[in-house]
């Protein structure tokens, strides 16, 4: 039988390499997108218009995920995000760091909250979230993508906790510098060999996607490459 992945963020690096990891591997891949963006989705996905930041976008996400009777959900993938930095704490607007929550913890949470009804009703599934190593190991400038990076490591490990009796399982990967032609723009004096590819993320989150990890709930898992 073939499953369903229901993967946000789908129009970023990380999130084609992640679509194209899914669908390479059999699965059904259902990818919401804002409306006007979703041209920008890899063929082969279904598409679906959504603003995952309003509860009627991820609910109407997580429905044409679970529409396939012959593709039950079992896993979800919450790739959507974004960073901004605005200086030191004492120097950030409140605005611009609650955006930042708007951006990472939002999405995360509506899409999670929508989905584990359908998850449980399949059996049990999975759910990965992406984090940052900045939750761990913060650095200056930047409050609001580290505090809502943060939080949505706390989120994972707490739905990791609800719903282990239901056999949904939740884990979390926290890359370093991600290798994308934006990061390379951005930072190009970087080393760029050191930093970590999307493709391998991706496997780590097919892998986490998968029942070869069934045994695994609540980690973080550290995507560094060598930064």
């Amino acid at each position: 039988m073939t499953n369903t992945a229901l993967v946000t963020g789908g129009t970023g690096a990380l999130g084609a390499a992640t679509i194209a990891a899914f669908l390479a591997a059999g699965w059904r891949v259902v990818a919401p997108a804002r409306p006007g963006s979703v041209d920008r989705l890899p063929t082969g996905a279904v598409a679906v218009p959504a603003d995952l930041t309003d509860p009627a976008g991820a609910a109407a996400a997580a429905a044409a995920a679970s529409a396939d009777p012959d593709a039950p959900l079992k896993a979800v993938v919450n790739l959507v995000g974004g960073y901004g930095g605005s200086g030191l704490i004492a120097d950030t607007p409140v605005e611009e760091f609650e955006a930042m929550f708007t951006a990472n913890l939002r999405p995360t949470y509506l899409t999670t909250a929508a989905a584990l009804p359908h998850l449980v009703a399949a059996g049990g599934g999975a759910v990965v979230c992406v984090s940052s190593r900045a939750a761990v190991a913060p650095f200056p400038g930047a409050a609001g993508y580290v505090a809502s990076k943060a939080a949505v490591l706390a989120f994972a490990e707490t739905v990791a906790v609800e719903y282990k009796k239901q056999h949904v399982r939740c884990n979390t990967v926290l890359p370093s510098v991600i290798d994308t032609p934006a990061n390379r723009v951005s930072m190009a004096n970087a080393d760029h060999s050191r930093w970590v590819s999307p493709d391998a993320i991706a496997q780590t989150i097919l892998f986490l996607a998968s029942d070869a990890s069934a045994p695994t709930s609540g980690a973080r898992i550290p995507v560094y490459g060598e930064a």
